[in-house]
């Protein structure tokens, strides 16, 4: 076990961002994870577990504790009659996951390519995109439980998860480690209708055969499009998550809109607005701050792009001017999607 002291956190988040940690351990395995919080605890240190860094900030002021960056490998496929149950070590890069779920003939998280980070992280966020998300084929995730002293097995309903949102984000945040998830694919293609930026790509390109590999040849073309690689620009993906309204709010949204409203309906008989419209309509599309050193990225205005910031506090003083500007124009509060450490 290797421990090293006074890290830079900048390093471990897309953004660039933060302070630094007075401990970090890199973990490749459940024993070294077991050792690391044995240290930990005899040092009277507290602890937290990071994938890649895509989807955290961290605070200037940094982390006076153990950071625990996860590089559990592993990947599993027991067939089945109709799919495969497929278990994956936590930090596995996600993005070769999918490509491999796919080169398998496996459907169910083919929409979900080219999203960042560690595959352990994918369950906390309940990441999703283009009409998949990680709670639709989720069978069980493992992880060290603090509070039993033990690894523990929770099945998907025990996981809480909702739009964006689980209990490792929030209710639990903090008392589970993961260490493996394991996933239900189903063997042949996907399913219409799809996600309609996918249906325009797919007309576009004069593309009539569905396949995994089509739907994910068309994910990685439309992200490429619109959002930068956080390994050249430094960035979290998505900063704000598509907010939920009811029917009469999208009403009183469209009264005072000159345009048509992007939205989509649910499941609950509530509207999803898109909140990349929202920020742009608030006046902050292709938008660069000097003050603060941010901007939003030219094709995706979700995105919220480092261009010269030093300290996370200019991000945040950047994220409120746009939250703050959202909610003056259309009374909707913008919620963030990376979380905010420690």
């Amino acid at each position: 076990m290797n421990i090293r002291t006074n890290v830079s956190l900048s390093d471990f988040s897309t953004m660039r961002l933060g302070g630094n940690a007075s401990h970090l351990i890199e973990i490749y395995d459940r024993n070294e994870l077991l050792e690391a919080l044995s240290w930990a605890s005899a040092q009277s240190l507290p602890t937290l577990m990071i994938g890649g860094g895509s989807n955290i900030i961290w605070r200037d002021e940094g982390y006076e504790g153990v950071v625990l960056a996860n590089k559990i490998a592993g990947y599993n496929v027991e067939e089945q009659a109709n799919g495969a149950l497929v278990t994956i070590g936590a930090g596995e890069n996600w993005d070769s996951v999918v490509a491999r779920t796919v080169q398998a003939g496996l459907t169910g998280i083919e929409a979900l390519s080219l999203i960042p980070g560690t595959t352990g992280a994918t369950p906390v966020q309940n990441v999703g995109a283009y009409g998949q998300e990680i709670a639709q084929t989720l069978v069980s995730v493992e992880a060290f439980d603090i509070q039993s002293n033990d690894f523990v097995h929770l099945n998907a309903a025990e996981c809480d998860f909702g739009y964006r949102n689980s209990r490792f984000k929030n209710a639990d945040r903090g008392r589970f480690f993961i260490t493996s998830i394991t996933l239900q694919l189903a063997h042949g293609n996907p399913e219409l209708p799809f996600y309609p930026g996918v249906t325009k790509y797919f007309e576009s390109h004069d593309i009539t055969e569905y396949t995994p590999q089509t739907m994910r040849d068309a994910v990685i073309a439309i992200r490429s499009a619109k959002l930068p690689d956080p390994a050249v620009v430094a960035n979290n993906g998505s900063f704000f998550a598509n907010p939920i309204v009811s029917q009469s709010d999208l009403e009183r949204i469209q009264a005072i809109s000159d345009v048509e409203v992007p939205h989509w309906p649910t499941q609950e008989g509530l509207v999803k607005l898109a909140a990349a419209w929202l920020v742009e309509q608030a006046g902050f599309k292709d938008y660069h701050d000097s003050e603060t050193g941010m901007a939003t990225w030219a094709n995706q205005s979700l995105v919220l792009v480092n261009e010269s910031a030093t300290n996370t506090n200019d991000l945040l003083k950047f994220k409120q001017k746009i939250t703050a500007a959202v909610a003056d124009t259309f009374g909707v509060s913008l919620i963030q999607e990376p979380e905010l450490l420690p």
